[in-house]
């Protein structure tokens, strides 16, 4: 069940702002919306600490690339202090599954838990 709480709302911005270019960009914008405790799966099965995922994402944005687009965005409200967030996403024809845990702290909402899962459309080209 999707829950639009002012909790998943929050969740769903700060989302979106993780994947805007010019927060990719910015080692402070993109930072700041990480729990110090981050950790994430990539979808290349890499394992990522806060520390590594600022490092390697800001250091080499893509110019001129396609924006990353999001799809079937859903968020529960699992505490008052914690929303999952599931959603698909699409850049330069690679598609993720997507999973995040987001814990609010004193400093806000800030993204917990990650992991990205490639999948292939299924026969037809829609989203599974």
């Amino acid at each position: 069940m999707t829950d639009r709480s002012p909790a998943v709302e929050a969740a769903i911005e700060n989302e979106l702002r993780l994947l805007d270019p010019e927060v990719r960009a910015s080692p402070e914008l993109f930072g700041e919306l990480l729990h110090p405790e981050f950790t994430e799966f990539g979808a290349s099965g890499a394992r990522w600490d806060r520390e590594s995922i600022v490092r390697v994402l800001t250091a080499s944005p893509e110019p001129g690339g396609r924006p990353v687009t999001t799809s079937r965005m859903r968020g529960v409200e699992l505490a008052a202090d914690l929303v999952h967030l599931t959603f698909d996403t699409e850049s330069n024809g690679r598609l993720v599954h997507r999973s995040s845990l987001w814990r609010r702290t004193g400093h806000g909402w800030r993204l917990w838990f990650h992991q990205g899962t490639p999948f292939t459309p299924p026969d037809g080209g829609g989203q599974e």
